[in-house]
């Protein structure tokens, strides 16, 4: 059986990647994503990005960074 952590790894992986109008969103919830507000969930969703795909692409994003700053962090305490 697979660790949930390489499960997670995994997962992210194999996500595909977003097209073009999620970059700065992403990018957003990425870096700050105590910043995202209904405004940028309403630009998205008005140039055709259904809720689903936004969300599906927004937790694989939050995984994806959450798991490059656990290895980060494991790697700074060897």
């Amino acid at each position: 059986m697979t660790e949930p952590i390489e499960e997670l790894r995994e997962i992210v992986a194999a996500a595909p990647p977003a097209p073009p109008p999620f970059e700065q969103y992403l990018d957003k919830v990425r870096s700050r994503a105590y910043t995202v507000t209904d405004d940028d969930i309403g630009a998205l969703t008005a140039v055709g990005v259904s809720e689903d795909e936004i969300f599906e692409h927004s937790v694989a994003i939050a995984v994806a960074e959450g798991l490059r700053r656990l290895d980060a962090g494991l790697g700074a305490i060897g």
